[in-house]
């Protein structure tokens, strides 16, 4: 919305967990308009998997470029998952970081993310994001089809 409307594309992968513990990363990249970012983080899941909530601190490194400015540095946060349906066929998370967290140049990154699995392996999502800079503010829509193995 903020670029005029203009179309993009988003690349993720969300999730790879490390053995059976809580701990996973996530990448993914982004390009549309003006606007352009890309990075990776590391998240804990506090509470046991598979539960109807969870909350994760993540960290890791972003990259945002707009034509107003570039940003690069670490990314510090948190997410709260909350999955309603009892398969885990429907999910919605809300995550905050800051990119450049106490400094001149700081970001923040408000992201809602809804999901709903149709089968097994497809998920259809939607997710709305807010960047807050200094500079300026900028929000992004997005709709997905997401694959699971």
């Amino acid at each position: 919305p903020s670029t005029g409307q203009s179309g993009g594309f988003h690349l993720a992968v969300d999730d790879v967990f490390f053995g059976r513990s809580g701990l996973s990363a996530s990448a993914n990249y982004h390009a549309g308009g003006s606007r352009s970012a890309y990075g990776a983080d590391a998240q804990y899941y506090l509470l046991p998997l598979g539960g109807y909530i969870n909350i994760t601190p993540l960290v890791g490194f972003r990259h945002l470029q707009t034509d107003k400015y570039s940003r690069d540095g670490l990314n510090l946060g948190v997410k709260l998952m909350l999955v309603p349906s009892r398969g885990g066929g429907a999910d919605l998370a809300l995550s905050q970081s800051w990119v450049g967290l106490g400094s001149a140049t700081e970001t923040g990154l408000t992201t809602l993310s809804v999901g709903y699995a149709i089968t097994n392996h497809l998920r259809l999502s939607t997710d709305i994001q807010q960047q807050n800079a200094k500079e300026n503010y900028d929000s992004r829509v997005g709709l997905g089809i997401e694959w699971m193995p």
